[in-house]
């Protein structure tokens, strides 16, 4: 569905959008993809890396809607990656978070109406549900906006989805680059938050397939959750390391000690799928309300009310072995 189309993709420059663009480039023949983004170093960056004749590259930021309906001119898919998203680092630019992760979602929503963008799908993560830290409060209040964008659009064609999932193995600010440059080091110990700490874990290329298959899965309105493993911290620090102590450093600011992805209140709206989990939407749309089947043909059920989807109660767990694949992977 990608071929000879154009795509622009927000946030670009970081490590979802140059496995994205790596992933379009080598399964598809795009007619363009655009990578929106404010970095011009990494922008130049990208540009010796990704040489295609299909490529573009927009200096920008999604705070600046003229700059966006600029960009979108003539754009079929968007995909919605750029966002603040360090968590200590929202605890104390709050505003700063809120300008891009908000009001920059609205602004992408708001261009990709007026351009006629046919599919548009926003990435979340697991924060977002019952948030208790900035950068998660935003994400939640950007996946309510994409949702009910569905609502407004009257009869345009632009449809919007969101794809929620957790950590990524090896993308930039994760621990796992961390803890490979301190074993690098020679530490003598890696820094844990806490022993039962928990989280889920996807790899990039993981998390870009399952984008990709949502664009053609989606009828607008949906919030797609792809079923992970987790894996907790302590082990994963042993496993990468099995000769090395770990210190307890306590939890960061905002930090949560288990993430949630589908949460209880939510489980009323919640289908189960053979591979994933689809929220629907709490409003009802005058353009569709069925969600039991998608675009595909592929059906879903209803989970049983109270069901939560956690990284501490989830029935897939890494071990070792499979967490050193994910990060040669």
């Amino acid at each position: 569905m990608f071929n000879g189309k154009n795509i622009l993709i927000t946030g670009g420059t970081g490590s979802f959008g140059k496995k994205y663009t790596e992933i379009l480039l080598k399964k598809y023949k795009p007619n363009k993809i655009i990578i929106f983004s404010r970095d011009e170093l990494k922008q130049y960056e990208m540009a010796q890396q990704f040489t295609d004749s299909c490529m573009r590259f927009m200096i920008g930021d999604v705070r600046d809607l003229e700059r966006l309906k600029k960009a979108m001119y003539g754009v079929n898919y968007v995909i919605h990656a750029a966002a603040l998203k360090h968590v200590p680092i929202a605890e104390y630019n709050p505003m700063e978070c809120i300008k891009t992760n908000i009001y920059g979602a609205q602004n992408v929503i708001d261009a990709s109406l007026e351009c006629g963008i046919e599919k548009v799908i926003a990435l979340s993560t697991d924060k977002a549900a019952n948030p208790i830290n900035l950068y998660g409060a935003t994400k939640l209040a950007s996946d309510k906006l994409f949702v009910a964008a569905n609502n407004i659009r009257g009869a345009r064609r632009t449809q919007f989805s969101v794809v929620r999932y957790g950590n990524v193995i090896g993308s930039r600010g994760s621990v796992v680059p961390l803890f490979k440059r301190l074993i690098a080091e020679g530490v003598k110990e890696l820094p844990i938050t806490e022993a039962d700490m928990t989280r889920f874990w996807i790899t990039l290329e993981q998390g870009v397939n399952f984008v990709l298959k949502n664009f053609a899965r989606m009828k607008g309105g949906e919030i797609f959750i792809p079923k992970i493993a987790s894996m907790k911290m302590v082990d994963l620090a042993q496993s990468m390391a099995p000769n090395l102590d770990v210190k307890i450093i306590g939890i960061r600011p905002g930090e949560k000690m288990h993430e949630v992805m589908v949460p209880k209140d939510d489980s009323h709206l919640t289908l189960e799928f053979h591979d994933h989990y689809v929220i629907q939407p709490s409003i009802v749309f005058t353009q569709l309300n069925d969600f039991t089947s998608n675009a595909l043909g592929e059906k879903g059920t209803s989970v049983k009310y109270g069901f939560e989807y956690s990284s501490e109660t989830n029935t897939q767990w890494l071990d070792a072995k499979g967490l050193m694949e994910m990060i040669d992977a």
